[in-house]
């Protein structure tokens, strides 16, 4: 990639390089070229970097993710788990 890839990072943004919007967000580019401006717009202050997370938070969010599937298999009935599974398995495997 050459000077042509850099200039249409520049002009479309970092985040994409076909200036079509992007299949899915990205948190660095894929290209070497965009990830050096990615770098030099954080040096001199143009794009802010990223909060750090809240250890409280994500500690708080990990406990509560660990108690749910657990709580949620223990209120239901064996029937109602069945059904859900079956649900999902229909889903998954049903186009195949």
């Amino acid at each position: 990639m050459g000077q042509f890839a850099l200039a249409s990072v520049l002009m479309c943004g970092y985040e994409t390089l076909s200036c079509g919007m992007p299949t899915r967000p990205r948190k660095t580019p894929a290209d070497v070229n965009a990830n050096a401006v990615r770098v030099a717009r954080i040096a001199i202050g143009e794009v802010e970097t990223p909060r750090p997370k809240n250890p409280a938070a994500v500690a708080l969010g990990k406990l509560g993710a660990s108690k749910g599937g657990k709580a949620r298999a223990a209120a239901l009935s064996a029937k109602e788990r069945s059904e859900i599974a079956r649900k999902a398995a229909e889903k998954r495997w049903g186009d195949k």
